[in-house]
């Protein structure tokens, strides 16, 4: 059995595993809990009342958090001539089209948000198993298809987070940095909680969001009250 350090065992003593915490309260403890020598990652984890197997039941969406993910994002755009040049002056970091296309295919994969115009789509199909699992495929339902590339790359590049139910029903992402003061994270936390809420499918049933918990990159997790997540 691996050894706990004692960093790890005064983070696992402060948090009671059966109570639901506040937001306010579960904030300040994941934020005392992140003492890695980085700054950690503030994670949302929720449990959502869905079966995703079924495609009436499917949550994804994205959000624009108040106040950032408090990390760079690196864009890759899928576009041509005048839309190309629209990317390259909105900040993208990769544009390209066919030769994009071939990158991606031998796994080149230099990037954590992937826009495409409509037009390119017959082309980056192709690309559903290489960027399918990894949750980079553009899709029109999240934003990233669209002819206003400028609006889609400021918009990632600003702190926009997509979301995507897995499979038990689980949804993550990151909601903010540890450096982040308690406010803030809250107000993302919010943010990201209500677009969740109005992702609800039309085939959920009964209670929409049943468990939330707040936690650092490596720190425990925190159970939050749900009640208190949503404005």
């Amino acid at each position: 059995m691996a050894k706990v350090g004692k960093r790890t065992a005064a983070a696992r003593e402060a948090v009671d595993r059966k109570k639901l915490y506040a937001l306010e309260e579960a904030v300040a403890l994941v934020k005392g809990n992140a003492s890695a020598k980085f700054d950690e990652t503030i994670e949302i984890a929720m449990n959502l009342g869905v079966d995703p197997r079924h495609a009436d039941q499917m949550v994804r969406g994205v959000v624009a958090l108040p106040n950032g993910t408090g990390r760079s994002v690196r864009v890759a755009v899928f576009a041509r001539d005048a839309k190309a040049d629209e990317a390259k002056a909105a900040g993208a970091d990769i544009v390209g089209a066919e030769e994009l296309v071939e990158e991606v295919q031998k796994g080149n994969i230099d990037f954590d948000r992937c826009i495409a115009t409509p037009d390119m789509m017959p082309l980056v199909g192709r690309l559903g198993k290489v960027l399918g699992p990894r949750n980079l495929m553009p899709n029109p339902k999240v934003g990233t298809v669209t002819p206003d590339v400028k609006a889609a790359v400021e918009a990632a590049k600003a702190g926009s987070v997509e979301f995507r139910v897995e499979k038990a029903g689980i949804l993550h992402a990151g909601v903010g940095k540890a450096s982040f003061d308690e406010a803030k994270l809250a107000e993302n936390i919010k943010a990201f909680t209500d677009a969740v809420a109005k992702a609800k499918p039309s085939g959920a049933k009964g209670t929409f969001i049943k468990r939330v918990a707040l936690s650092s990159t490596m720190g425990p997790g925190v159970h939050v009250d749900v009640a208190s997540v949503q404005s």
